[in-house]
């Protein structure tokens, strides 16, 4: 390489640091080295002594993986940014001219990640790295959902039943199998009841309106004090908010409150938190036929003044990261956004760590 570009190369990567690369901020704020132990023992790396093509260092690939959730990308977009950004090389830890992944490579490393259980033992090993930086949840912890829409699926009746049913696309189109490749039969159609609200001349409010949304929901519990996600699941868009409470409780928080909105109001969550000697703040619902009592509302709106920090979540996950689930099954949809988990704890890291430094 000509030693002048090599100076302009370096004048280049100066200049972008110093306008501010995001990419060097969070390399200096997570420890991404931590996780080399779990990424090595869970993919089952070997020490290269069979010889062989080597493969790529499996901390750049996780790094990788990362980038993609934060930009929404398809394997081949980032295959392409890889090699077009300098500041996503650095990041990386590549130089020009050396090998890179290709959009093959990073599908088989997700899929390896996901396949494992590799994906949530780096979740559980970020929470460890949040504990020894003083990030405890100990305050209690904000419950919720959200809809993540997928490509809709064009299907008759006869296939619409057969999958209600829970068969598998292979039963349902045996005899296409790129065809049954090509259906997602894990992800369901729901409405989603919100927006703004509107109201008639005489103050009377209209009625909501009501969109059909297809795909998967993404429920998670977020600690009350410093917002990281702490538990997560994922279910079809058509799965009821109430009956995942269970699964998203964090265990080791300390705090004893739980937030929730009216949906996770039941007989039997509230015997369960009782049980286990937490306290409900979720929501009540609106008496049928009658009007809200004063005190009821009351009490609603001051859940509500915390509770809306878990909605903070979902809109950065959705207009910073665009979460759309492009692959097929709920597997890979739990993959996809257990990475956008793992990259909105990432910036709210950061967030923190920018705040603590601030005078």
């Amino acid at each position: 390489m000509d030693p002048h570009s090599l100076f302009s190369l370096n004048d280049h990567l100066e200049a972008l640091s110093q306008h501010g690369d995001p990419l060097e901020v969070l390399e200096r704020t997570v420890d991404f080295e931590y996780f080399r132990s779990w990424l090595v023992e869970g993919l089952g790396y070997s020490n290269g002594s069979k010889g062989g093509r080597p493969p790529f260092d499996p901390v750049a690939m996780f790094k990788i993986l990362i980038l993609q959730a934060q930009h929404n990308l398809s394997d081949a977009r980032t295959e392409f940014m890889i090699r077009d950004r300098l500041s996503w090389m650095r990041f990386l830890g590549f130089s020009l001219g050396d090998r890179t992944p290709d959009e093959n490579t990073i599908r088989h490393f997700r899929n390896r990640m996901t396949e494992t259980g590799t994906l949530k033992r780096v979740m559980k090993a970020f929470e460890w790295q949040l504990h020894k930086k003083g990030y405890i949840p100990m305050s209690g912890q904000i419950v919720d959902a959200s809809l993540v829409p997928a490509p809709k699926q064009r299907n008759t009746d006869g296939e619409r039943e057969a999958i209600k049913a829970g068969k598998s696309a292979d039963e349902i189109w045996p005899d296409e199998p790129a065809k049954a490749a090509q259906k997602d039969t894990d992800a369901r159609w729901t409405l989603k009841i919100g927006g703004k609200v509107r109201y008639r001349p005489d103050g009377t409010p209209l009625p909501m309106i009501a969109l059909p949304v297809f795909g998967y929901k993404s429920h998670i519990s977020i600690d009350r004090r410093y917002g990281f996600i702490r538990a997560a699941a994922v279910t079809s868009a058509a799965h009821p908010d109430g009956r995942m409470l269970r699964q998203v409780i964090d265990r080791e928080n300390t705090g004893s409150e739980v937030w929730a909105d009216s949906a996770y109001r039941s007989q039997s969550n509230e015997a369960w938190l009782a049980d286990r000697m937490l306290t409900s703040r979720i929501h009540r619902r609106k008496p049928k036929g009658k009007s809200m009592p004063i005190a009821t509302a009351r009490a609603n709106a001051a859940k509500s003044s915390i509770r809306a920090r878990v909605e903070h979540v979902f809109a950065h996950q959705k207009n910073k990261f665009g979460l759309f689930i492009r692959t097929i099954g709920v597997t890979r949809a739990e993959a996809k956004l257990t990475l956008a988990n793992l990259a909105y704890n990432f910036d709210r890291l950061v967030f923190h760590e920018k705040r603590a430094v601030t005078p």
